[in-house]
């Protein structure tokens, strides 16, 4: 094995292909959850992909006791890479507090116990969110942070902003920043994907579940901003690459393969595509029909955003490959397997 991991909400949508890359890469990993937003059978599916059942700790990072307990059990951990947080923007703007301690008790739990455990370098699950409404678009890694528009934004920028002050102190750590865009669509096996509890707050579950005629119809907020058809555009990247370039940074990191102690890389495709563009696509791809209205626009949402990933292209030697159709039909996939199983 090249390494222990903690994969923290390692159960979760991008948590859990993440943690199919690192087991075929051959590390050694170790899951801590406290399922709030996702199903313990997803450890089948991880199992069913790469023929290794991980490690599982249920438990929730915001309690120290519980931390400090995984590392006692699990000794030997080199490296984290932390998805434990709450991450819908609306959701956030409902409930900032639960954000606000989620978000970064979890962050300072794990930063505090990784020098006492000799734990390495720590991968940070960031967003794009940092950048608030950007003055231009691509967006690179030199763009101005701007007021958060949410408190789910916010805590990306405050838990960005912990880790740097931090390794700054003279901490014994490493970090590499990951500012990823729009995550959609599941693995290619249909084993794992999407599958929040509940009503979605992400727009692809609930595209699918809409298609699949679980929901009435997709709600589009707003078709009335400064874009070519009036709706928001994203960067939508494919989870499967999203979760490969996590472990080309755990790598790059371990490795000690660059002088810096923090680096912080982009994560998108460089094309901003829009929401009614992306129904399109879906549409195209599978052949099946969204219904979907026109609803007002929504508290926290950015106009327009898509990544510059040139520097996670050069210098990680990491690039988005996966085509929006493709990405379309593979979330298409797994809503069928869902229904299969008898889930949704």
């Amino acid at each position: 094995m090249k390494g222990k991991i903690l994969v923290t909400g390692g159960t979760g949508y991008i948590g859990s292909h993440t943690v199919v890359e690192l087991q075929n890469a051959g590390y050694d990993v170790v899951i801590i959850d406290n399922l709030s937003n996702s199903n313990i059978e997803v450890l089948d599916g991880i199992e069913k992909i790469t023929g290794v059942r991980p490690v599982f700790v249920k438990g929730d990072c915001t309690d120290l006791a519980t931390l400090t307990k995984l590392f006692e059990d699990n000794p030997g951990i080199n490296g984290i890479i932390n998805f434990a947080a709450s991450k819908a923007v609306g959701e956030s703007v409902q409930k900032p507090l639960l954000y606000y301690y989620n978000n970064l008790t979890t962050l300072i739990n794990l930063l505090k116990l990784m020098p006492q455990y000799g734990t390495k370098g720590i991968v940070f699950s960031s967003s794009c969110t940092v950048y608030g409404e950007p003055d231009k678009n691509p967006v690179d890694e030199t763009a101005p942070i701007k007021k958060a528009t949410s408190p789910y934004g916010n805590t990306k920028q405050i838990s960005e902003e912990i880790i740097t002050d931090y390794i700054n102190s003279g901490a014994p750590i490493k970090s590499i920043i990951l500012r990823y865009f729009n995550p959609v669509g599941a693995h290619p096996s249909a084993e794992i994907g999407e599958l929040p509890n509940g009503v979605p707050q992400n727009l692809i579950p609930y595209l699918t579940q809409t298609a699949i005629g679980i929901r009435k119809e997709l709600s589009v907020f707003g078709d009335d901003y400064n874009t070519p058809d009036g709706s928001c555009i994203r960067d939508f990247i494919n989870v499967v690459d999203l979760a490969k370039a996590h472990v080309t940074a755990l790598a790059r990191m371990l490795e000690d393969k660059s002088e810096e102690k923090l680096e912080i890389f982009n994560l998108g495709t460089g094309v901003g595509l829009s929401v009614l563009e992306l129904i399109n696509s879906f549409e195209r791809a599978t052949g099946v029909k969204v219904p979907h209205k026109i609803v007002g626009r929504r508290s926290g949402d950015i106009e327009k955003v898509w990544a510059e990933p040139k520097k996670a292209n050069e210098v990680l030697g990491w690039k988005a490959t996966t085509s929006i159709d493709d990405t379309m039909r593979s979330a298409w996939n797994w809503q069928l397997k869902l229904r299969e199983r008898g889930i949704m």
